[in-house]
């Protein structure tokens, strides 16, 4: 997957907004809910694009044990956040379920009144 249909399938998820909020101007953040669910270098490292997505721990281990293109999140000291490298052994449908699977992290744990609100479309 490339970086811009990467960033297309991001903004393609309801309620989502996208932002520069870092004194590191090149971390591109994507938000739902005003929470971040995602975020990508757009200054490649080591030549590769990657994006960070929140995931479930038991499972973030198992997909890192899998794929070599996926990681540890950058600056994170929980297992909740992988790095994609886009352009990898990483297939785009499962960079496309990560996304979502990193939004329904977020909302999930947002409080009932602020699901009701994403769900019903009040935002």
């Amino acid at each position: 997957m490339n970086i811009e249909i990467f960033r297309d399938y991001c903004l393609s998820i309801k309620g989502t907004t996208e932002s520069f909020p870092f004194l590191d101007k090149n971390v591109l953040v994507f938000k739902v809910m005003d929470k971040m669910f995602a975020y990508i270098h757009i200054a490649p490292k080591d030549g590769q694009f990657r994006a960070s997505m929140k995931c479930n721990p038991e499972r973030s281990e198992e997909l890192r044990e899998k794929y070599a293109g996926i990681i540890h999140g950058d600056h994170t000291r929980t297992g909740k956040w992988n790095a994609v490298y886009l352009e990898s052994d990483v297939p785009d449908k499962l960079i496309v379920e990560l996304v979502n699977h990193s939004v329904t992290e977020v909302i999930n744990r947002l409080s009932k009144k602020k699901q009701l609100e994403y769900f019903n479309g009040i935002l």
